[in-house]
């Protein structure tokens, strides 16, 4: 299969590239050696459904031994794999296999969009279903398995389109060969072979001869010009189900005597069991056991197993467990905002150099501080993961977003080979990023529940459950930041001088990706965001100090933090120096950056932005972000009520994401993210810590928006032909900032902390 790596490179998130370049290293001496002699090392495999036909794309891939995430579990060889991207029935109905998590973000409706255009299918009878931890279904440009950083659609594009290509061009060849006729005078239309005269066969009458056909290694492309379904606004395939509430998730996986497990895990991360008393739990009705298991970070936890989760429930709230803490970090949030701010008063790690001198004469001058609170993911379904045990085999079920590395994790608890280990990804109810842990943590744990469910005697499956309770308290969440600004600028608003220093916690030191994304101290993905588009002189330096907390990426990552920065002290200079706040942007641009400016402007069109007279009391705000390769601008209307509440009341989004596969999907996630941007400027919405223990527990204390605070979310998108970027994260980042700048208008005071402080 062919996958144009450059293109993908070109349209990675910065950082990422160097991941990429040693993971392929290993991918490709790995892939060499395993191939058997004479057969290339990607090449498409065919293999015989109990009716119909299926196409498989294996291409032979393996994570770097250092990179975490195993495509290829050791000692098995990927063409040795059943696997299939693509299945025709004999009744015509195309199944597409996808190699992604959905949770949400439409992948499952996306990726069969791609591959049914090229392969000129009925859009009516097209399903798809998800992939496991098979190393077919890796991601094309990394090698391993993964569904994060927006990458679904980007990189699987072109692997998608050549699938569907070759699948039909051995459609037409079976055809041709039945009516003895030249391939190439024969068409194909919704699902049929179309011949002289007009004599059609269905796809689902030749499935079983196109499987005879050779796979062809070269194809045509269409034109994106003939696209009669990538582009077009589509229904989601899922919509139904999801609709009449008969749509299945993880944690709605049943087996046959299956039982459910809940943990009490330590109050403080890392902490063990000092003495338990769990008499009163066994003598709840339906509890089948009780014990002690090991948790994350080198904790030490409570497994009740019972035959459901309420008795299992009943059973940790009637344990009497006393902690031992001694020896952990009992992180303070409080006490790290004094330590962070004093942190930011000192130059950091370098990640961009620049001469900060100017500084000192500067005809005008902000210094800023931000403050930016941890988060939890709080994904509408709690973290959840069953587990199957037959003698050297297991089989899990769960929503994963890496279920390769995943499943190394499961095979090195249970002390199983990797081969051995079935996946069975299950559609997610959303996740963030909080399903995808390099540490595997709540896998590992239910893997280790079913381990010491095991020893105990227990054979059935077993279902592990987190509530909204454990998911709020239970770690990785996005890292607390102080940021420090000192800018300097003239009259007419040049930037002289920018020293910018970020204090917060590295989210890969200790992952598997440390080694490729932290170069001279600095995390990439604490900066991605910093300085670009602008062309501005920034000196920028980072500071990722160690704290007991566990942190993760959460919903656009680094750009979370960033673009409030960017885009607030941007909006800043402009008002001190009587600048239209659009104009400024597109200036300090300069000749490049036609994206962001085409973003950009088209929000400001629709938006009515200075032309159309405002409410009384109300402001724009703008901004705009790049992340994850694509651009979203906002044009945003907010106000602030006597009282001092902000309220945001509209938001134009003008966004560049290339060729927009389906435009349904793509105002879905800018929409959702919106408002997931929005979630961070509520009071309420941060998690804090004290004594080691997590503050919050339900959305009682961890505030999210109610549809009462949803604004007007309009869409538009820039018409574009060129590959596809990600969508799932952009449209976050510019939300908060824009309400920001428009609060700021009206109270003259840029709001420096998140959440927003009610007055």
């Amino acid at each position: 299969m062919h996958f144009d790596a450059q293109t993908a490179r070109n349209h990675m998130p910065k950082g990422l590239v160097a991941l990429m370049d040693q993971a392929q290293g290993a991918i490709n001496t790995e892939a060499n050696a395993a191939a058997p002699e004479g057969v290339a090392r990607r090449t498409f495999l065919k293999a015989a459904a109990a009716s119909g036909f299926a196409l498989g794309a294996y291409p032979l891939v393996a994570a770097a031994q250092g990179a975490g995430d195993a495509a290829t579990p050791a000692g098995l060889k990927p063409f040795e794999q059943p696997s299939a991207f693509v299945r025709i029935d004999t009744d015509g109905t195309v199944t597409v296999t996808i190699n992604r998590l959905d949770f949400g973000q439409g992948v499952q409706t996306g990726l069969p969009m791609i591959l049914a255009e090229e392969l000129d299918a009925d859009w009516a009878k097209v399903r798809s279903v998800h992939g496991d931890a098979n190393p077919a279904y890796a991601d094309p440009a990394f090698g391993m398995h993964l569904t994060g950083g927006s990458n679904s659609l980007k990189n699987s594009y072109t692997q998608y389109r050549e699938l569907g290509a070759r699948t039909r061009a051995m459609l037409v060849s079976a055809a041709a060969a039945q009516w003895g006729v030249d391939a190439s005078t024969l068409r194909t239309n919704a699902g049929f072979v179309v011949g002289p005269g007009g004599k059609k066969l269905s796809y689902g009458a030749l499935a079983e001869a196109a499987m005879q056909q050779p796979v062809p290694e070269k194809i045509t492309l269409k034109d994106p010009k003939q696209f009669r379904i990538i582009g077009k606004p589509t229904g989601r395939l899922d919509a139904q189900a999801k609709s009449s509430g008969q749509q299945d998730y993880g944690i709605d996986v049943r087996l046959p005597g299956m039982l459910t497990a809940v943990v009490a895990r330590p109050p403080v991360f890392g902490a063990k069991v000092k003495s338990l008393d769990d008499s009163a739990a066994k003598a709840i009705k339906g509890v089948k056991a009780v014990l002690r298991v090991p948790t994350d970070r080198g904790g030490e936890g409570v497994a009740i197993i019972a035959e459901g989760y309420w008795p299992a429930k009943q059973g940790r709230d009637a344990l009497k467990v006393e902690w031992d803490t001694a020896g952990v970090e009992k992180a303070d949030t409080a006490q790290l905002l004094t330590q962070y701010r004093a942190l930011a008063q000192q130059t950091g790690a370098i990640a961009i150099p620049a001469d900060v001198a100017p500084l000192a004469n500067a005809p005008q001058k902000i210094s800023a501080e931000f403050t930016f609170p941890y988060l939890a993911h709080a994904p509408m379904e709690p973290l959840n993961c069953t587990v199957k045990l037959d003698g050297d085999k297991a089989e899990l079920w769960m929503g994963t977003q890496m279920p390769g590395l995943d499943a190394m994790a499961a095979a090195k608890v249970l002390g199983l080979q990797p081969q051995n280990i079935k996946v069975h990804t299950q559609m997610a109810g959303g996740g963030f990023g909080r399903r995808a842990i390099p540490t595997s943590d709540y896998v590992v744990e239910a893997c280790g529940v079913a381990k010491a469910a095991r020893t105990a005697g227990i054979t059935a499956p077993v279902r592990t459950l987190w509530s909204r309770e454990d998911d709020i308290k239970g770690g990785y969440y996005r890292p607390m930041h102080v940021h420090r600004a000192e800018i300097g600028f003239d009259a007419q608003g040049n930037i002289l001088a920018w020293d910018h220093v970020i204090v917060g916690q590295s989210i890969l030191k200790g992952s598997p990706f440390e080694a490729f994304m932290v170069k001279n101290g600095v995390d990439a993905t604490a900066v991605e965001g910093m300085k670009e588009p602008y062309k501005i002189p920034m000196r920028l330096s980072v500071h990722h100090p160690q704290v007991n907390v566990p942190v993760l990426w959460w919903r656009s990552v680094g750009s979370t933090h960033t673009a409030y920065a960017m885009e607030t002290l941007l909006d800043e200079v402009a008002r001190a120096t009587e600048q239209d706040p659009v104009a400024y942007r597109l200036r300090l641009m300069g000749d490049k950056h036609p994206r962001h400016k085409a973003a950009l402007q088209l929000a400001v069109d629709q938006s009515g932005y200075g032309k159309k007279k405002l409410a009384a009391g109300r402001a724009w705000g703008v901004a705009v972000h790049e992340s994850f390769s694509s651009v979203v601008a906002y044009v945003v209307e907010a106000s602030v009520s006597k009282d001092g509440t902000p309220k945001l009341h509209s938001v134009t989004a003008g966004v560049h994401c290339n060729l927009a596969v389906n435009p349904k999907s793509v105002e879905a996630q800018v929409q959702g993210a919106a408002l997931m941007g929005l979630s961070m400027c509520l009071p309420g919405a941060a998690i804090t810590l004290k004594d080691g223990v997590v503050e919050q527990s339900n959305f009682g204390d961890f505030a999210v928006p109610r549809i009462t605070d949803m604004p007007q979310v309009v869409v538009h998108i820039v018409p574009s032909a060129e590959p596809p970027t990600g969508m799932g994260e952009p449209g976050l980042p510019p939300l908060a900032p824009a309400f920001a700048n428009a609060v700021a208008r009206l109270t003259g005071k840029t709001p420096r902390e998140l959440p927003f402080k009610v007055a």
